[in-house]
């Protein structure tokens, strides 16, 4: 088996950063909800179960982290999962946890 090498400390940190912004239970939420896709912001404060101006707040976050992207549709604005590497980490963290 291939020794594996530890990332750069710069590496390291981008990643605990990472985990840090992912890890707040109402971003769970805000990005479980868009696994299956794109959602304006009322439809993710009726499925996250929170006021909008801590969803959007929350998006924010998630956008300066680059977690989701938007994009204007007319007068909404809709998020979606920046990429598949967000989708796949969500999965992958619910399935670890709801294994037997």
């Amino acid at each position: 088996m291939k020794k594996r090498i530890i990332p750069s400390t710069k590496t390291l940190e981008a990643m605990e950063k990472l985990l840090n912004v992912a890890s707040d239970y109402t971003r769970l939420k805000i990005l479980y909800t868009l696994i299956d896709g794109e959602k304006n912001v009322s439809e993710i404060q009726e499925i996250a179960d929170a006021s909008q101006s801590l969803v959007s707040h929350q998006l924010k976050v998630l956008r300066d982290n680059n977690l989701v992207n938007y994009r204007k549709d007319g007068t909404r604005v809709v998020y979606f999962l920046s990429d598949e590497h967000v989708r796949e980490i969500i999965q992958v963290v619910y399935d670890h946890v709801t294994e037997k």
